[in-house]
């Protein structure tokens, strides 16, 4: 993979590639989460959240709001719409709001503690 990587790089594609192979994993995540297989669409969201994509943030905050594919969990749910919207997703911001409000104020402390401590992955 390494070599792949390099020969790309070398012939100008790597930044081209990279985004791509993101979009693909964010797409194929939501064509899972569409068709129910949550499963699959958590294993391709999570890694792209957990290295500070927003648009899988925002659709993992989802997936534990709703209880889809994992335990339904309101401060994770209200952690990940946080991030998000910290990045400009409005409609994060929107649904962090609506999940605060299914929210004890100390699940909501915990939650905001949660995302400020949160690290991107690489």
């Amino acid at each position: 993979m390494k070599t792949l990587v390099r020969n790309l790089a070398a012939a100008g594609i790597f930044l081209v590639c990279v985004p791509t192979l993101s979009w693909a994993d964010l797409t194929t995540g939501m064509a899972a989460y569409e068709s129910g297989d949550y499963a699959l669409a958590f294993k391709e969201f999570h890694p792209l959240a957990e290295q500070g994509d927003a648009k899988a943030q925002f659709n993992l905050g989802m997936m534990y709001d709703l209880g889809r594919g994992v335990p339904q969990d309101h401060v994770q749910a209200y952690m990940w719409y946080n991030l998000a919207a910290a990045q400009g997703d409005k409609k994060a911001g929107k649904w962090r709001d609506g999940v605060g409000e299914k929210m004890s104020p100390a699940q909501i402390v915990e939650a905001q503690k949660l995302a400020r401590e949160w690290k991107p992955k690489k």
